[in-house]
């Protein structure tokens, strides 16, 4: 616990790795909209990221975790999403209640603490937004999913992961069965920006017309 980072500088590890492994190029703009704070506050973590040895950075690119700094990512990340699944499969919440939890308590638990919560839930892989839990050796697994708005209409596949923690689009997202597992087809794209068309459950499954942020948020395991 003693060697552990703040706790400003292990969120900002973990929103930078978030929107790297997402693909997303992690700059100070996005980060700013990532973590909802003031571009000079960004600016000023980024360097003192970068004086610690965490990122690498050259003005007007993108920012990289450093060996070092993607470590102490998969750190947090492993408690945050272990304190997730613990608080779903134990303690009975709902997957639109865990991530503030999760946010507050990541910080706090020792790593022993942290390693009897996996041991108590069989060293689960996967949380309950489908997100890959990293190891204790720091491994991670890179599923083998497309983000929902980018595959082909006659795609079918089942949902695999659910890349926002809004609170309101997961409940949403229960509500008309779009939860991990469940087959969806794509249709159609409608035109000129329209929403996508999907087919959501066994046949004949129920079909529901998604916006962009709802088709953005979800990645699937493709049917082949």
């Amino acid at each position: 616990m003693a060697e552990r980072p703040s706790p400003s500088v292990e969120d900002y590890l973990r929103a930078i790795y978030g929107l790297s492994e997402r693909g997303v190029p992690v700059t100070n703009a996005t980060l700013t909209q990532r973590l909802g704070l003031s571009p000079s506050s960004v600016s000023g973590m980024i360097n003192k990221l970068a004086q610690l040895g965490l990122v690498t950075h050259v003005r007007y690119r993108s920012v990289e975790l450093t060996p070092e700094g993607r470590r102490l990512a998969y750190d947090v990340l492993r408690r945050h999403r272990l304190i997730e699944t613990f608080l779903v499969e134990e303690l009975d919440y709902t997957w639109d209640e865990v991530h503030r939890e999760a946010d507050a308590l990541e910080h706090a638990v020792s790593d022993e603490l942290v390693e009897h919560i996996a041991a108590k839930l069989g060293h689960p892989t996967h949380d309950p937004h489908g997100d890959p839990i990293p190891t204790s050796e720091g491994v991670v697994e890179k599923p083998a999913t497309q983000l929902l708005d980018q595959v082909e209409p006659g795609t079918v596949g089942t949902i695999a992961r659910v890349w926002d923690t809004d609170s309101d689009l997961l409940r949403y997202l229960t509500e008309h069965g779009l939860t991990l597992g469940a087959r969806i087809e794509v249709v159609e794209r409608k035109p000129f920006g329209g929403p996508l068309v999907v087919r959501v459950g066994g046949p004949p499954g129920e079909v529901q017309f998604l916006g962009d942020e709802i088709s953005a948020a979800l990645s699937i395991s493709v049917q082949w």
